[in-house]
């Protein structure tokens, strides 16, 4: 049976090369963003939802609509993204946390929650985000960044330990770049080398990889794809 992975998050660049390998790899895709302009170009997937993922409601209702279409979900691939950094821990740091917390901590709890069940109750269900290394060396401009990063790696690693305790097959798993690239970067800035920067498209991949791997080299674990610090 094709199995069902649903991206929240879609509309970005690393939605899009998810969604892409996702479906390549023959995933039957469900994406989902707030932008309905960027969640347009996440073409390849089955079906796509505009969701406001602040809203717990609103995302437990999209991945309930998802379950009962196709009847069940193998995969939660959390690509919410944000970034604000600064020059020093200042006042402004409390600024970008405002910002930084519900794009990165929020919609995380709200789509894990929403598939926690649906995720344990498949063959090999799948929960993976995208975290930093800076959430392990936090420096003074971005104390907001890495904390949110921080928080989230432990909900998810919360959420490995639920499906662990549980007995079930699923996983969380924490998927850990430097920062990410992707064409349209590049053409920005031809002369950048982007040094330890990780491929929107090598993420993909390594994503739609998760399926054919065991559950104990992936549950309440960190991929690294860039080097440890």
């Amino acid at each position: 049976m094709t199995r069902v992975v649903a991206v929240a998050g879609a509309g970005g660049p690393a939605g899009q090369a998810a969604v892409r390998r996702l479906a390549a790899a023959g995933f039957t895709v469900a994406a989902a963003d707030a932008d309905p302009v960027r969640l347009a170009q996440a073409t390849a997937a089955t079906d796509r939802a505009v969701v406001d993922l602040l809203d717990a409601a609103a995302t437990r209702g999209w991945v309930d609509d998802v379950v009962a279409r196709h009847g069940r979900l193998d995969g939660m691939v959390h690509l919410v993204g944000g970034w604000r950094g600064g020059k020093g821990l200042t006042a402004e740091a409390l600024d970008h946390w405002a910002v930084l917390e519900p794009l990165l901590v929020r919609t995380l709890q709200h789509t894990s929650l929403a598939a926690q069940d649906a995720l344990a109750a498949a063959p090999a269900g799948r929960f993976v985000v995208v975290s930093a290394a800076g959430a392990g060396a936090p420096t003074a401009g971005n104390a907001a960044y890495a904390a949110a990063k921080a928080a989230a790696e432990a909900w998810t690693l919360a959420l490995g330990h639920a499906f662990a305790k549980a007995g079930t097959t699923a996983a969380a798993t924490i998927v850990v770049v430097k920062a990410l690239v992707d064409e349209a970067m590049r053409a920005a800035r031809p002369d950048a080398a982007f040094a330890g920067f990780t491929d929107v498209d090598e993420l993909a991949a390594t994503i739609a990889g998760l399926w054919d791997r065991p559950t104990a080299e992936l549950n309440g674990e960190r991929l690294w794809l860039t080097p440890r610090p």
